[in-house]
């Protein structure tokens, strides 16, 4: 048996908590973050809910499927895309953002690196700013937090997603992220924002080879001496399906990249992971909770 180490017991957000399970000695359901992308070009789910109709929608289905919270973001951040005008990015997740935040019982996320977009968000009702630049991006963004109290994502990035395939390299691709992410951690609470709120994510598919993302799957129980909120965002990511296609010999399709992501899930659950951001929610949910139950 994997046991796991004494570590937070919830995220403290901008108006509520999310518990965390923390058994010591166990193994522990991460809580699951459904994705919601209001966007028509995101690398695997672009154009399905890319009107507040179907996103809302679709936001409510991934909670009866079993959602802990929801993520909703505007612009997508695949590898080689551009930045949305900030107008267009407000039109799409405002509406989203406020209908979701109302009608489900499940804190909802904004994922953005705009303080405009967040501030927006917030004030609409969200508690989460999941930001892929680590706060870095926006430098109104930290000023927000503060003022808000907002629970806050900072992930690793390598680049920006415009360029963070291109030839990225590490010294110890595990190392090298937990070294950055402490440090942000630290920042982030030397300019004043509440270190409960603050939750830290190792980037996987941002400016990582398919052997840095592996690295950081089988390395994620490194990330647990943070002693932060430990999010890991894997799903549907190309290094699934490399992994897939070397196994079956010849290319996945996007549902057995689901199967994939529920496999490294419990996985991650088996590590301590906190939180698993997946697009396939009922899915992930079903994994998890039948492996929690026969883990050893």
């Amino acid at each position: 048996m994997v046991t796991t180490t004494a570590g937070p017991t919830e995220w403290r957000l901008r108006s509520t908590r999310l518990a965390l399970a923390s058994a010591t000695g166990a193994v522990r359901r991460p809580l699951v973050m459904g994705i919601v992308n209001v966007t028509p070009d995101s690398f695997s789910d672009g154009g399905r809910h890319a009107d507040v109709e179907a996103a809302v929608a679709h936001g409510l289905r991934l909670v009866a499927e079993g959602a802990d919270l929801l993520d909703v973001g505007g612009e997508s951040t695949r590898p080689f895309s551009t930045a949305v005008a900030t107008e267009e990015e407000l039109a799409r997740t405002a509406e989203v953002v406020r209908r979701l935040a109302r009608e489900t019982g499940v804190p909802v996320s904004i994922d953005t690196s705009k303080a405009v977009v967040a501030r927006r968000a917030l004030e609409l009702g969200a508690e989460i700013i999941n930001d892929v630049t680590g706060l870095v991006g926006d430098p109104a963004m930290i000023p927000l937090a503060v003022a808000t109290g907002a629970g806050v994502c900072a992930m690793h990035m390598q680049g920006t997603p415009a360029t963070m395939q291109i030839d990225p390299r590490y010294d110890d691709v595990v190392a090298d992220i937990h070294g950055w992410l402490r440090d942000r951690r630290d920042a982030l609470v030397a300019a004043g924002i509440d270190r409960a709120r603050i939750c830290l994510d190792p980037g996987i598919g941002f400016g990582k080879t398919h052997a840095h993302n592996l690295a950081l799957v089988r390395g994620a129980a490194r990330f647990l001496d943070l002693a932060q909120p430990i999010l890991v965002g894997h799903s549907r990511k190309g290094f699934i399906g490399k992994t897939l296609e070397a196994a079956l010999g010849h290319p996945a399709a996007e549902s057995a990249r689901d199967g994939g992501t529920a496999g490294i899930a419990c996985g991650l659950a088996m590590a301590g992971i906190h939180v698993v951001r997946v697009h396939a929610v009922g899915l992930v949910r079903s994994a998890l909770e039948t492996f929690v139950a026969v883990a050893p």
